[in-house]
Parts: C-alpha cells; sequence; structure tokens
C-alpha cells in the first residue's frame, strides 16, 4: 500500500464558504446545461478515484437512480467524521466550505484529479439535497444536507461496520440546471474511461430507470483504453507501452517530488492523429504541457533513428505532423499537488512546466529502444511519414495554384454561384451552405446581403472519411469550401483566419438532406475541426409545415415538428390548409427569411462534439452504408443545443 499519512479530522483545511457558488455556477463547473450537470457526478466520482489512486479501494458503483439523483459508493477510507479543530463536524466542513478537503496539505493524496478539493462542496451547493454515509472505523455515520447546503442535518451513527469506504447521493437542483435528466451514455463512457486510466480498478454503472447495468476492468490499463479507439481499423503493430517516473527537484529545498508517466500507442493504416491526453485521471481535452513533451519526443525520437539509419538524407527532417499521421495515442500522467498546474477551473488544460520535461524525458528513452528492437516497423513508420510529407507538398501546390486561378480571374467568385456579403465583418458574417440550386437562388433573394453568404451545393458531398487529401482538394464542393471559409485545411487551419463567425448547413428536411448534414460534418471534423471545438457549426432548422388559416384575416403559422402541427391544428376554429414542405425550394425568399434566416426569429442548432476519442474511434465506420448505425453514433456523441436567436 503507498505511503500516505493518516486521513484524520485535522488533514481537512477550511478556507471559505460557498454563497457565490449558486450565484455563479459556470466558473465551477463550466455551464448549466447537460454538461455541467454531469460534470456534478465527474466531481464526486474524481474523489473517489483519488482514493484509489491512494491505494484505498479497488471498484467504485456509480447509480443512476429513478429520480436522476446519483449514487456513488466507494470502498475507499470514508470520510472522517470527527470534530474539526474549527469546532464542526469534519463531514459537514468538507460538503459546505469551499476550498475545504484533504487535497491542500500533499500528504493526505500523492495525487488528486478532484477540483483542488472543492468539489464535494460544489455539487452540494448546486443539488436540491445530498445524503452522505461514511463507513469508517467500524462505525456508519451519515450527514444530510438540502436547498444547496443551507440546510445541514446532525451527523448520526446508524450502527457498527466492517467495510469502509463513502456512499454520497445528491439530486442537482432544477432551479440552478436546464436539465437534470441524465444521459446513461455519457456517463458510461467516462466510466469506462476511468478504468482503462487504472489497472484493474473495477467501475460499475447502474441506472435504476432501466435496469442496465455494466462493469468495466481492464488488466492492461490504457495499453487496452488504445485497443479500445483502433477497433475496427487496421493497425500495423501492436499497441506500445511505455511507463517511467521523473523526479522534479526544488532547487530551494532539495526535495523531489515525482511525476509518473504512462503511454501508450498504435500506428493504423490511415492519415488521421487521435491523442486522448489526462492528468490525475482527469481529460485535458485542450491539451497542455504533457501532450506538447509527448510531441516533441516523438519528432525528435523518429528524426534521430531516421538519420542514424540512412532512411533520410541528413538536410531532411520528419516534420511532427508527418510523423503522427495515422497514430491513436493515450497519455497519462499523474502529478502531485505542489506542482499541479490547470489553466482554467475546470481543468480543460494542463499548464505544469514539468510535465512537459517528464513526458519528453521518459518517452525519448523507452521510444528509442522500441525502434531499434523493431526495426522493420521502424522503417514502415519512416516511410509512411515520407510519404504524408510528400502528400502535404502535393495539397501545398493545388493550394498556391487555387490562389493562381483566382488571381487570373481578376476578384470574381471561384464559383458563379456563391453569393458573398457585402460587408468584410469577420465577426458577425455567415455562411449558408445550401442543398440544390433552387434552395440557393431563395435563400439568395431572401437573405440581409451585408452579412449573410451563400454558397450553393451540387448534389452528395464527397464522403472525405474514405478520400484521400488530394482527391478532397480535386473536388470542386470541397475546394470551393476550403475556399471561400478561407482558413485553409487540416494541420494548416488557421481559425483567425475563417471569414464566418457562424456556418450555418441548410438542407431539407428528408433523408437526403440528413445525409448531406452528415458528409458535411465529417468534412468539417476531419479538416477542420477547430471550427467545431469553437462552436461556429451549425444547422439551420427550417419548418416541416405550413399551415395557413382562413379565418376573417387568412393568416400563415409554420410548424417544425409533427407534434406542434397537431398542437396548431387541434386549437384552431376555423378552416386550414396544410402544406408538408418536401424541400427548401418550396419556400419563397420571404418565407425562407422569415423561417429560418432572419437571426430575430430562426432556430439554430449548433453541433459540438461530446467524446473527441469516441468519435474518432467510431467515425471510421460509421460513415459506411449503414444509415441506422450512423444516426445512433450521432445521438449518442454529439450534442446538439438549440439556441433561438
Amino acid at each position: 500500500m503507498p505511503e500516505v499519512s493518516n486521513y484524520t479530522d485535522e488533514s481537512i483545511t477550511v478556507l471559505e464558504g460557498l454563497e457565490h457558488v449558486r450565484k455563479r455556477p459556470g466558473m465551477y463547473i463550466g455551464s448549466t446545461d447537460e454538461r455541467g450537470l454531469h460534470h456534478l457526478v465527474w466531481e464526486i466520482v474524481d474523489n473517489s478515484i483519488d482514493e484509489a489512486l491512494a491505494g484505498y479501494g479497488k471498484e467504485i458503483v456509480v447509480t443512476i437512480n429513478e429520480d436522476n439523483s446519483i449514487t456513488v459508493e466507494d470502498s475507499g477510507r470514508g470520510v472522517p467524521c470527527g470534530m474539526h479543530p474549527t469546532g464542526k463536524n469534519t463531514m459537514e466542513i468538507i460538503y459546505t466550505k469551499l476550498n475545504a478537503g484533504g487535497k491542500f496539505g500533499g500528504s493526505t493524496y500523492k495525487t488528486s484529479g478532484g477540483l483542488h478539493g472543492v468539489g464535494a462542496s460544489v455539487v452540494n451547493a448546486l443539488s436540491s439535497h445530498m445524503t452522505v454515509t461514511s463507513f469508517r472505523d467500524g462505525k456508519i455515520h451519515e450527514i444530510h444536507f438540502s436547498d444547496g447546503g443551507k440546510n445541514v442535518s446532525k451527523v448520526e451513527c446508524l450502527g457498527e461496520t466492517r467495510r469502509t469506504g463513502t456512499t454520497v447521493t445528491f439530486k442537482p437542483d432544477p432551479e440552478v440546471f436546464t436539465t437534470t435528466v441524465y444521459n446513461y451514455e455519457t456517463i458510461k463512457t467516462r466510466i469506462r474511461e476511468s478504468a482503462f486510466l487504472i489497472k484493474n480498478l473495477k467501475m460499475t454503472l447502474k441506472d435504476k430507470r432501466s435496469n442496465k447495468s455494466e462493469s468495466f476492468m481492464y488488466e492492461s490499463g490504457i495499453s487496452e483504453y488504445v485497443a479500445f479507439l483502433t477497433t475496427g481499423k487496421k493497425p500495423l503493430h501492436n499497441v506500445a507501452y511505455f511507463e517511467g517516473e521523473y523526479n522534479v527537484v526544488d532547487e530551494q529545498t532539495g526535495t523531489s517530488s515525482p511525476i509518473e508517466v504512462e503511454v501508450a500507442l498504435q500506428f493504423i493504416d490511415s492519415y488521421s492523429e487521435t491523442t486522448v491526453s489526462f492528468v490525475n485521471n482527469v481529460k485535458t481535452g485542450d491539451g497542455g504541457t504533457h501532450e506538447t513533451g509527448f510531441r516533441t519526443a516523438l519528432t525528435k525520437v523518429f528524426n534521430d533513428y531516421a538519420h542514424k539509419n540512412r532512411l533520410i538524407r541528413d538536410n531532411v527532417q520528419l516534420e511532427g505532423t508527418d510523423i503522427r499521421a495515422g497514430l491513436t495515442s493515450v497519455i497519462s500522467v499523474r502529478v502531485g499537488e505542489k506542482l499541479l498546474e490547470f489553466e482554467g477551473q475546470t481543468k480543460g488544460k494542463l499548464g505544469t512546466p514539468a510535465a512537459k520535461t517528464a513526458v519528453e524525458s521518459v518517452l525519448s528513452d523507452k521510444l528509442g529502444f522500441f525502434l531499434m528492437e523493431n526495426k522493420d516497423l521502424a522503417e514502415t513508420l519512416v516511410k509512411k511519414a515520407l510519404r504524408e510529407a510528400e502528400s502535404r507538398a502535393a495539397a501545398r501546390k493545388a493550394r498556391e495554384q487555387a490562389r493562381l486561378d483566382k488571381k487570373e480571374k481578376g476578384e470574381r467568385n471561384i464559383s458563379d454561384k456563391f453569393a458573398p456579403a457585402s460587408e468584410k465583418n469577420k465577426e458577425i458574417n455567415e455562411l449558408y451552405l445550401v442543398e440544390g440550386d433552387s434552395a440557393g437562388g431563395s435563400a439568395k433573394n431572401g437573405r440581409d446581403r451585408k452579412f449573410q453568404a451563400i454558397l450553393p451545393l451540387r448534389g452528395k458531398v464527397l464522403n472525405t472519411e474514405k478520400a484521400s487529401a488530394d482527391s478532397a482538394l480535386k473536388n470542386e464542393e470541397i475546394s470551393t469550401m476550403i475556399y471561400t471559409i478561407g482558413a485553409d485545411y487540416g494541420i494548416n487551419f488557421d481559425l483567425k483566419k475563417c471569414n464566418y463567425k457562424k456556418i450555418i448547413i441548410m438542407t431539407d428536411a428528408d433523408d437526403d438532406g440528413a445525409h448531406i448534414q452528415v458528409l458535411l460534418l465529417t468534412f468539417f471534423f476531419r479538416y477542420m475541426r477547430p471550427l467545431v471545438e469553437d462552436g461556429r457549426i451549425y444547422l439551420a432548422l427550417p419548418p416541416l409545415f405550413k399551415i395557413t388559416k382562413r379565418g376573417k384575416k387568412e393568416e400563415i403559422v409554420y410548424a417544425w415538428t409533427n407534434e406542434e402541427k397537431d398542437r396548431i391544428l387541434s386549437e384552431c376554429k376555423c378552416e386550414t390548409i396544410l402544406q408538408r414542405y418536401k424541400g427548401l425550394g418550396e419556400m419563397n425568399p420571404d418565407q425562407l427569411w422569415e423561417t429560418t434566416m432572419n437571426p430575430e426569429t430562426r432556430s439554430l442548432v449548433r453541433v459540438s462534439i461530446d467524446d473527441l476519442a469516441e468519435a474518432e474511434n467510431q467515425v471510421e465506420v460509421l460513415m459506411g452504408n449503414d444509415p441506422t448505425r450512423r444516426r445512433d453514433w450521432l445521438e449518442n456523441h454529439v450534442s446538439f443545443t438549440l439556441e433561438e436567436e
């Protein structure tokens, strides 16, 4: 068992209260929508995982109860239940005082993933009620909270026990969150992810609403994670796993703090790259210093090997993007509290400088030996990187040729059908990608020419998941979009150069329209992912029905769903004429403007990726010929947030 000091009442440090958490919840959990709702679960689960990382407990059970409350059970040491030096019970302190926890002194936990110790109190502050049961020192103690932690019961001793651990049940406050309904698949993905990150830790998810139950446990940890991510793809070798420890020495005190590093990677026969990183079991979606160290080591080791074995000329250097083409990797580092630095409250990006050095040092040593022991594979990977460099050079020439063609044409549009906005304000301009010439014509005539640009698309867009970069560039629709958006594509994409604040996909409400949406989303996901990550990709939401009320004065209303149509018809006491729109082209310009393009009255659906690793794992498979699997993936892994403007 790891050496940690006793987790006692005196271990808990109190900093301040939590009244302002309810006033500004976004500061602590990012948002009050579905994403923030699930963040509450992560905070409590992370506390249980910290116990497992410290060597206490090998199983964590998460239960979604019938009323959408959450119960998290672990077999750790249990929450201290005695009197804190401040005069209050320690259980009350932990769950009602912001910045009160056992993670500030650096001795109770070697590493931790909780929100710097404030997670439990923040969850309490944003819950209508919470119950905490501690199994510790042979006793069972329980405390109840309600109304965001304002009402606190006395700690009760419920009896004796042989087990240890903590059980927390909480129900999110509907006055705080826009939704309080938990998504099973979202929690399942996170539970499985946590099991991958800690070898032999059993994670169980139960859903009492549907009687579902699944357990996850992995002996090989992140190696099995990489294998999971590359399922269905063509790997070039077995998963490679590297681990090591790097000691950071404090020059003033002479004490050292270790950073533990784990890296698993596998190259596949593809050109896309997937890197998923974690710090103390918390996903760092925005990367950070550990990812920088990983990329630096990879580039240096491959170039050193290639030069030493005369696989490339002395004056040639392989670029990191070419080396990482087709690479799937998982990086997991564990950093002590003294060194831990995040950028932002929700820990999306690691800022610890020493983490770069640690990952670079460990990976450089281990990967160098791996390449020497697998010379055939190493040669294959170097040749693959060289092919990627050649492909990138060809793509650069194609872009330069497109610029020359434009120059020769003067300032004419690259597509004669493209209708640009008259203003050049990148902060407000919108680009509508419209299905078909007919709808494109209506959109051109109905738009606000100052800030809305229209680009009609012919037929089905190229499936960029299967096509090479060269083929994509030669496709007229793809090359026109790249040119019109103006920010390049792939590794050269620059969000700052994007000509539009919103890029809106506007298609018919039928199977063909849905297919075009998926193809365009695939293109943006593969070639312009920062647009999706920055929230600039939208789906237009045209109405399905036009209802003409023929009363004393004729009135036209619209319905976006069958339910809305039925409600309008049932409430109408006059004669009505119902028209089901088969396509956008059936709308005249005024109708299209009023329902779908006017910022004052339209509704847009913003597209975002919930889980990048899961998306990367599925896109290649789901862009095949099975529309049912494709739809299921979109429903489970793409978040559609309705934004009424």
